[in-house]
């Protein structure tokens, strides 16, 4: 009885991608929850502690935009790995060897985009909520 590999190796890759996203949300959800980012002291700082911070719509907001920013990480991560994966099993085959380049050549780019948004939002809302003194 012969194996069709190509179906095996499939199937392997779907198992494999499958284990990684339920770890991802997993650890995304762990991060969630752990971790505020430093925006609740910003939110304490604009509300003047005038609303407690777990309930303030600041501190949800931050929650919200720190749990994305993990999920992608952990994306740019996988990304990077899968990349390198074909990359690494390409065996001399020009066109896997392009398309993994290509893969690792957009996840890069596409982390430095979201960084220089999450950058230039973060010094936005710095600079709105600072006093000015006059």
């Amino acid at each position: 009885m012969f194996l069709n590999t190509k179906n095996t190796l499939k199937t392997k890759n779907t198992i494999i991608i499958s284990t990684i996203f339920v770890m991802a949300f997993f650890v995304l959800g762990q991060v969630a929850l752990a971790d505020d980012y430093g925006l609740d002291t910003t939110a304490n700082t604009a509300f003047d502690n005038s609303i407690p911070l777990n309930t303030s719509p600041a501190s949800i907001i931050g929650k919200v935009v720190g749990a994305a920013l993990a999920f992608i990480g952990i994306l740019f991560l996988i990304l990077m790995i899968y990349g390198g994966f074909l990359w690494m099993t390409a065996r001399g085959n020009q066109e896997q060897v392009q398309k993994a380049i290509a893969l690792i050549i957009s996840a890069v780019v596409g982390v430095i985009i979201i960084a220089a948004a999450y950058l230039v939002t973060q010094f936005i809302g710095e600079t709105l909520l600072t006093p000015t003194t006059q």
